[in-house]
């Protein structure tokens, strides 16, 4: 006798209270999913150079640095990370973007793009994000990035800072975390918008006339 589509039924009813008990194990286990914050891009009024092209690179960071996690490290120099939280994007992509948000705020520097926008840039702002972090046992968001001004057209590099901020943090969690670190953030961000707009930034077309010049 051939067993009757009920009959073959009945094996998954009764597996299903077992698996549904299962997932909702899982699901306790699992926990809410971490909250997700931005970062901010502040406005100020910053003089200086203006009529140039300045090209925003992403900020190169080692690996810990490289996640959406945020990072809280003690006087050892060990690294954990707060999982109730996380940035909205990858740290130095986001990092990039607030920084040319800011240029665009505050700046009278109106050229300001991504290299991969495919704009013709004449200077480069390349940066390395060395700190970012919560440090323990003082509470305070750190926040390091070491710039350099090249020029676009030849490769050279005419100027290098390294930006630096620390802001207390209320509390080492997620929200006072992320409250601190984006302070912090646009303190070091305003200053290198300040840093590059006093430089004598060279125009592209200003470099190829020089090197067509003969030599006197």
């Amino acid at each position: 006798m051939f067993p009757t589509p009920i009959d073959r039924a009945r094996p998954l009813l009764r597996l299903t209270p077992a698996l549904l008990l299962t997932m909702l194990a899982g699901a306790c286990a699992a926990g809410p999913p971490p909250t997700t914050y931005d970062l901010s891009a502040p406005t100020s009024r910053i003089h200086g150079a203006s009529g140039v092209q300045v090209l925003v690179n992403e900020p190169a960071a080692l690996q810990a640095l490289s996640t959406q996690q945020i990072i809280v490290k003690d006087a050892s120099g060990a690294i954990s990370f707060l999982g109730n939280g996380q940035w909205s994007d990858n740290l130095p992509r986001l990092i990039q973007t607030r920084l040319i948000n800011t240029f665009e705020n505050s700046s009278q520097i109106r050229g300001v793009s991504r290299p991969s926008s495919g704009a013709v840039g004449d200077v480069q702002l390349i940066s390395e994000l060395r700190n970012f972090e919560i440090a323990t046992p003082s509470n305070e968001a750190v926040v390091e990035i070491a710039a350099k001004i090249v020029n676009d057209a030849n490769g050279r590099i005419l100027n290098g800072r390294i930006f630096r901020a620390r802001v207390p943090a209320a509390a080492v969690d997620a929200a006072n975390a992320a409250r601190a670190l984006d302070e912090a953030l646009s303190v070091v961000m305003l200053d290198i918008v300040r840093w590059v707009s006093g430089n004598r930034l060279p125009r592209r077309e200003e470099v190829s006339q020089a090197a067509n010049q003969p030599p006197t």
